[in-house]
């Protein structure tokens, strides 16, 4: 496979199921072939490598973080070896980089200095969740993180839900995994009972997988257990599905 001069955005799996089974092996040719990947976090992204393949030779990479600890003036240097014509790739810690991620930094830099951007398939929780709910797919909004404190978050719920309901929409958005249970209870005491509530969790994961979709009024009494296991929400009271 030829490995052009280009930003390669590299998805990686979300689950522990092995990369051959959500991951295309043209993806592991293009990773082989570059020289230079940015990462949210070295050990991670060398252990993902190492997943992929234990012959990967890790030695021969130069990483460059970027995180919430880095200096974002920092950021365009990085890109100063596919500015010379040698490719880079970009990942994230879990699913597609520059989707719900910092990534998004320098493909926006080497979008502005006309920089080629090659994005690679691979698994998205977003769309994925998205895909399994039932809800529509033609208009919806990802929202990234709710507000923490009690009333902010429950008139944020209401505005959601409001706009889903208007606009026809599907809102999705994503909890801190320790707090994913709460967020059912607080979905069910403050929704609509009939608004539907859709939870999907692990992802991928062949063995602990749970993608489910109830109204509102029957998450008062589901049986559930999602904390500390990476979960995506979805909200729709809107009135079509996906067709």
């Amino acid at each position: 496979m030829e490995i052009k001069s280009a930003l390669y955005l590299i998805p990686v799996n979300i689950s522990n199921a092995p990369a051959a089974d959500t991951l295309p092996p043209g993806n592991l040719e293009i990773l082989r072939g570059l020289r230079h990947l940015i990462v949210e976090n070295v050990r991670t992204a060398r252990r993902f490598l190492k997943r992929c393949d234990p012959a990967f030779d890790i030695a021969a990479l130069t990483f460059y973080e970027l995180n919430r600890h880095t200096d974002l003036n920092a950021v365009s240097s990085y890109l100063d070896p596919l500015r010379k014509g040698e490719p880079m790739g970009v990942m994230s810690e879990a699913g597609c980089p520059a989707v719900a991620d910092p990534g998004s930094l320098p493909v926006s830099i080497a979008q502005r200095e006309g920089l080629r951007v090659i994005p690679l398939v691979g698994p998205s929780s977003i769309l994925m969740a998205l895909m399994a709910s039932g809800f529509n797919g033609q208009g919806f909004s990802f929202n990234g993180y709710l507000p923490i404190e009690g009333k902010e978050r429950e008139k944020r719920l209401r505005d959601l839900e409001g706009t889903s309901r208007r606009q026809d929409m599907t809102q999705i958005f994503i909890e801190t995994p320790y707090r994913n249970n709460r967020m059912v209870k607080v979905l069910a005491e403050t929704l609509n009972p009939s608004t539907l509530v859709c939870v999907a969790c692990d992802i991928t994961d062949p063995d602990k997988e749970s993608i489910l979709t109830l109204p509102a009024s029957k998450w008062r009494k589901a049986r559930y257990d999602y904390d500390k296991r990476p979960a995506i929400f979805l909200i729709y009271a809107g009135n079509k599905t996906n067709g």
